[in-house]
């Protein structure tokens, strides 16, 4: 996955500094939105699947630790770099406590910004890749009959066949049956591999 396809939102309220960060990473490569205030760009972000943040930290209608602490509570939390200050440091700290990637500080080189949002764009794109793996899992496990779905159930305990079957009321050879149909629907070629693929998911019949 390429920068084109993450894009980069920039939350600043002075118009010379979004577009001065939007010409930089544009020039850099990486495809940009810019947002004048941290209201407009919460209304945006639920929305968004595939982007990182940039913030400054002190902006007259959200500061950037309470911008980041809203995305955080409302399940929007984006890969994020707060730009900051002389002596806002205290406030970087508590932006990373609330989920950001980096702090830069001002003035900053544009290699270090660049190398920074570098960073945040492969976070994004690993994201967007763990999301797709996780719906496709969740689809796969959709598509399991009831008695599939209980076996994997077993399976994934750790229960061999002989107690799957006790438990389910038929016979080990049925529970193979079953088993060799609910690995091919989930598409796994081997045991750890099927239960790496669902640990965390709610799999009970």
């Amino acid at each position: 996955m390429n920068r084109i396809d993450t894009v980069v939102h920039i939350v600043d309220d002075e118009e010379v500094v979004r577009n001065s960060l939007a010409f930089l990473l544009t020039s850099s490569g990486f495809a940009v939105r810019t947002h004048e205030t941290a209201s407009a760009f919460l209304a945006l972000a639920p929305a968004i699947r595939n982007g990182c943040l940039i913030t400054d930290l002190r902006m007259p209608d959200i500061d950037g630790v309470e911008l980041l602490r809203r995305l955080r509570v409302a399940g929007a939390m984006l890969p994020a770099i707060v730009i900051t200050g002389h002596g806002d440091v205290q406030m970087a700290v508590e932006a990373m406590k609330n989920g950001a990637l980096d702090f830069i500080e001002k003035p900053f080189s544009d290699d270090v910004l660049i190398d920074s949002i570098g960073r945040a764009v492969s976070q994004a794109a690993a994201q967007v890749t763990d999301t797709a793996m996780l719906e496709a899992t969740r689809e796969r496990i959709g598509s399991l009959s009831d008695r599939e779905a209980q076996v994997l159930k077993g399976v994934v305990a750790g229960q061999p066949n002989k107690t799957i079957a006790f438990e389910l009321g038929i016979s080990p050879r049925t529970v193979e049956v079953y088993r060799a149909g609910l690995m091919g629907k989930m598409q796994a070629k081997s045991l750890p591999e099927l239960v790496r693929m669902v640990v965390g998911l709610d799999v009970g019949a």
